[in-house]
């Protein structure tokens, strides 16, 4: 890894929140997580994306930490002029790590980004209540009449149950999880309880701060990787890694993906689990 690549990387994860578009100067909403504290039946309910966060602020088109999408121009040239949208680029369930290749290349291969959809999911900014936002982004996606561009589907669900039934379904066919919004939440940048997501296993990120060698047949590779979180609690991730990953694994002074299953008394992830470095774009 570069060294600008690290300090891009860093500077992605050590940003104040809300994160907010560089170039464009638009903070963009982040989810909490969901608990049964919180009635579904008050929020609209969307599949949870495995993409890339592309914001296009009514001109370029642009990864979450601010800079350009190298998007071919016909793909941008599709998209809404002077109306920002916010959603994910996106393949399929299960292939974000092709995904990631396609959309990080310099020089963009127009094949490979016919297979692309651009699933949105707010409007930055806009007045209104989350549910008079996605009616307006339907209306937005049904003007486009372009296959490429979506509407990310918002449907109610009526109970607890209904929600964990429909978690269930999505996980079973390859899903990621869910997001919750609540219905009547204005558009507010940040983070806020406004926004929650729902998955099976939760995920985070953290600093690499040490390699830790390993033992018996792992002798000479990468036993665990040393992590710092935010909060400035260190812990290690032993498992989650392929043998290409234990010979070349992520640099000290990356950021890591990690899941884990909830968190100790003191605040310590239980059974953390390597995913992926994490990719701040």
């Amino acid at each position: 890894m570069t060294t600008s690549r690290r300090h891009l990387l860093l500077t992605a994860f050590a940003a104040a929140l809300p994160w907010r578009s560089a170039d464009a100067g638009t903070a963009l909403q982040l989810p909490t997580l969901y608990t049964d504290a919180v009635d579904p039946a008050s929020c609209l309910v969307s599949e949870k994306y495995d993409g890339v966060r592309g914001h296009w602020d009514g001109a370029t088109l642009r990864y979450r930490s601010g800079r350009a999408v190298p998007a071919p121009a016909w793909f941008t040239e599709r998209l809404p002029r002077g109306t920002p949208l916010d959603g994910e680029l996106w393949l399929a369930r299960g292939r974000f790590d092709e995904l990631s290749g396609v959309v990080r290349k310099a020089v963009p291969v127009d094949a490979e980004w016919r297979a692309l959809h651009y699933m949105v999911f707010e409007l930055p900014g806009a007045s209104g209540t989350f549910a008079e936002r996605a009616r307006r982004i339907r209306e937005i996606v049904a003007g486009a009449a372009w296959p490429q561009l979506a509407a990310v589907e918002q449907t109610p669900v009526a109970n607890r149950e209904a929600l964990h039934r429909r978690l269930a379904d999505v996980v079973a066919q390859g899903g990621e999880g869910l997001v919750l919004h609540r219905a009547d939440a204005p558009y507010r940048a940040g983070r806020s309880d406004a926004l929650m997501k729902l998955k099976p296993e939760l995920d985070t990120e953290a600093v690499v701060v040490a390699h830790h060698a390993g033992q018996g047949r792992l002798e000479g590779q990468l036993g665990a990787l040393e992590v710092r979180t935010p909060q400035g609690r260190r812990f290690l991730i032993g498992t989650g890694f392929s043998d290409a990953q234990r010979r070349d694994p992520p640099p000290v002074g990356s950021v890591v993906t990690y899941r884990y299953r909830d968190l100790t008394a003191t605040g310590l992830p239980r059974f953390a689990s390597f995913l992926r470095v994490h990719d701040a774009l």
